[in-house]
């Protein structure tokens, strides 16, 4: 590429033009004008590209032709047709905003008959999932929180300070918890080692299953939290990544589910 003014180049195409279009019409601006040969030398563009372009450009106005020795010959318009390529593209973008505005009630009538749907974020990496643990305790008014964990699965992932800050945090917001875990030496000592110096009444309220039964080997949980949130998580290093659904539905389908769990048989306290 020949271009010089690398700088107008970048200004041209914030104007509005793309950036194969900036590099034609600024070569033929730098050139005086050119055939579509010599552009493609100049640009570095193939020529069947170059033809293209300026078809594109001879349309809105920006540059024009003329024949020279039987071959078509390209030079830019006045350089004002640039703000009248611009003016028109501004009425385009406002005819587009107020057809956009008196067909929205239609749409909005359409969207609201297709009912609620899940809302579904992903998460990946440490700090993704951090995000997740953030939302758990993101609310104004306290909620009971349900989970299926391996708290020794969480407090190894978890940084310290970031746990410390998370259960503080649910005193202060009076968030209850519900949780099945594994059975466990580590997970019976949970409860005294994590909230210890913590209200009793926020402490955990944990029943144990053998670990026959709820082999989730320390990778992930599943916690039921908020009006209408669920969060399923994998801390496994290699597949590190976590969803969040928010769906009163689907919140409700789980808690039932949490519930059932909750009066089984295989738990013990």
């Amino acid at each position: 590429m020949q271009i010089k003014d690398i700088s107008l180049l970048k200004k041209l195409e914030k104007a509005g033009l793309t950036d194969k279009e900036a590099l034609v019409y600024l070569a033929l601006l730098e050139l005086g004008g050119a055939y579509p040969t010599r552009i493609s030398e100049y640009t570095s563009i193939n020529r069947t590209t170059v033809y293209s372009i300026l078809l594109n450009l001879n349309v809105r106005g920006l540059v024009n032709e003329v024949e020279k020795k039987n071959k078509q010959f390209y030079q830019i318009e006045r350089p004002d047709r640039l703000i009248k390529y611009s003016e028109s593209k501004v009425r385009l973008a406002e005819e587009s905003l107020d057809l956009v505005k008196n067909i929205l009630p239609n749409i909005e009538s359409l969207y609201d008959s297709l009912g609620e749907r899940p809302k579904i974020t992903y998460y990946e990496k440490e700090e993704g999932l951090l995000q997740i643990y953030e939302e758990h305790i993101s609310t104004s008014k306290p909620y009971e929180m349900l989970a299926w964990a391996n708290a020794q699965a969480l407090r190894d992932f978890l940084p310290t300070k970031f746990f410390d800050r998370y259960v503080k945090t649910k005193e202060r917001l009076g968030i209850k918890t519900r949780g099945i875990l594994p059975d466990t030496p580590e997970n019976r000592k949970f409860n005294d080692v994590r909230y210890d110096g913590i209200d009793k009444n926020v402490h955990p309220d944990i029943r144990f299953v053998s670990s026959d039964h709820f082999p989730v080997d320390g990778l992930g949980e599943i916690t039921i939290y908020g009006d209408k949130k669920v969060s399923i998580v994998n801390f496994e290093k290699t597949k590190m990544i976590g969803t969040v659904i928010e769906d009163a539905s689907i919140h409700k389908i789980m808690k039932m589910i949490f519930e059932l769990s909750w009066e089984s048989k295989l738990l013990k306290k």
